[in-house]
């Protein structure tokens, strides 16, 4: 009763709300791919810009609270985007927890229940953009300001920049471009970190220059290369090259192992083709969810040590986390110290206790969300046979009907989500802890994101031919 009178109260909250929440409206026909891909690059445009404009009145921070994070909320310290796309993950990520645990109940096959769940989502996604721009400015920023319209101007632009965020992000979902605006903002950040690891030639610690390949050249001059295989302080160096590379291969490699089950098209006579079950089903949501839930949880915990134990000295407040008062930024102890990565070697080495727990927590927390991203994102046996149905499409030698096709299926996808989230927290794990450049979690993101950019615009050409097996593909 509790759970369908909360279904209702956001059913009458969004029938009052709607007229008045701005929206992107969807493009009357189908807009051509160049054109689509011409938005994309605006959106990305507009996000690097505001990436590179600095907030107004902001100062130089005791620490970063988003440090830890800045991958993958595609966020940039002291800019616009500050915040990145952190309150869109977290109210997604709230939204659907509520809804898989069933207070919030809709039906998604009905085209009205999903539009109610998505103007909620929005909804929810302002509240979480003042909540968070106001604990945000005043945590980080505030102790720094000596006029409060100051803060009032900071908070304001944190507010209005995040909102663009979300409308770029609806601009390109809504059908301007291609794929979503989260995914292409975080791929860029990735790309962007990668590079600079590359090719920074500013300077660095050790002497030498922040990039690794400026870095081998400066050392081959000066005929000393002793140092470029390992660098102190977590700079690039040959090591973390190589590292990249090879993590980049096992995702390209693992990305494309898949079990085929043929399919026949009832509609077309004499077509054939299969249908992938890919061992990354679970693709890369359940990492942006465990990601964004982790960085929620640490972003709390700092703020609760900045205002409460600032020295360290209460018992209970020591169990969610410690920092180094001389470096705020560093956990030495409590539930945080274990759910953040020690990065690079040296660190790792010092405690190899926390390192382990680090992975394996990753892993874990990935699988729990793994799973639950298949229930609720329609990617489940029992959806995934209605789709083929809906597709016109069926399997050789079953009938065409959801129980045979659903237990085939059931053989399949419940082991290579569990397997495949696996390797993607094992990754992502390890990843972090060697010191990847771009960090784990932003490698693998990149990389299952180019991946499918790669598999949408396959389907845009499939779907010019035929356009319900192009909608098919388009779900895997």
């Amino acid at each position: 009763m509790a759970e369908s009178t909360v279904t209702n109260i956001i059913r009458k909250v969004v029938f009052k709300a709607e007229p008045y929440i701005p929206q992107v409206p969807k493009p009357k026909k189908k807009i051509p791919l160049s054109t689509r891909l011409l938005w994309c690059g605006v959106a990305l445009l507009i996000y690097m810009v505001m990436g590179q404009t600095p907030l107004f009145g902001a100062t130089a921070p005791e620490f970063d609270f988003l440090q830890f994070a800045r991958v993958i909320f595609a966020s940039q310290q002291g800019t616009l985007v500050e915040l990145g796309i952190g309150p869109i993950v977290t109210a997604g990520l709230l939204m659907q927890l509520l809804r898989g645990s069933e207070i919030l109940r809709f039906d998604f096959k009905k085209p009205e229940e999903r539009g109610i769940f998505q103007t909620a989502t929005k909804l929810v996604t302002y509240v979480v953009i003042v909540a968070e721009s106001i604990v945000y400015a005043a945590a980080v920023y505030g102790p720094g300001i000596s006029e409060p319209y100051v803060l009032y101007v900071m908070i304001g632009q944190l507010m209005a920049a995040s909102i663009i965020i979300m409308f770029l992000d609806e601009l390109i979902q809504k059908g301007w471009g291609l794929g979503s605006g989260i995914s292409l903002f975080i791929m860029a950040g990735v790309a962007q970190q990668i590079l600079w690891s590359l090719f920074s030639p500013l300077p660095a610690g050790d002497g030498g220059t922040i990039g690794i390949i400026p870095y081998i050249g400066q050392s081959i001059m000066s005929g000393d290369i002793s140092n470029i295989l390992f660098r102190s302080n977590q700079l690039p160096s040959i090591f973390g090259l190589c590292l990249t590379a090879g993590v980049l291969l096992i995702l390209v490699f693992t990305q494309g192992m898949k079990i085929e089950i043929p399919i026949v098209s009832t509609k077309y006579r004499g077509f054939s083709a299969v249908y992938p079950i890919k061992l990354m089903y679970v693709s890369n949501i359940p990492v942006i969810l465990a990601s964004a839930l982790t960085a929620n949880a640490v972003f709390i915990g700092q703020m609760f040590w900045a205002n409460f134990n600032p020295r360290n000295n209460n018992a209970f407040m020591n169990i969610i986390g410690q920092f180094d008062p001389t470096s705020p930024s560093t956990p030495i102890g409590g539930i945080i110290y274990y759910i953040t990565p020690p990065r690079g070697l040296d660190v790792a080495a010092l405690d190899p206790a926390r390192a382990v727990g680090y992975v394996l927590f990753m892993i874990g927390i990935v699988v729990v969300f793994g799973r639950l991203w298949v229930e609720l994102g329609g990617l489940s046996p029992k959806s995934a046979a209605q789709n083929l149905l809906d597709a016109d499409v069926q399997i050789p030698g079953f009938r065409r009907s959801n129980k045979p096709v659903e237990a085939l299926l059931n053989k399949y996808i419940p082991s290579v989500t569990i397997i495949g989230s696996i390797i993607l927290g094992a990754l992502a794990g390890v990843s972090d802890v060697l010191g990847v450049f771009g960090s784990g979690i932003g490698i693998l993101l990149m990389v299952d994101i180019l991946i499918n950019y790669y598999t949408q615009l396959v389907r845009e050409q499939v779907e010019v031919v035929m356009p319900r097996l192009g909608a098919l593909l388009g779900r895997k």
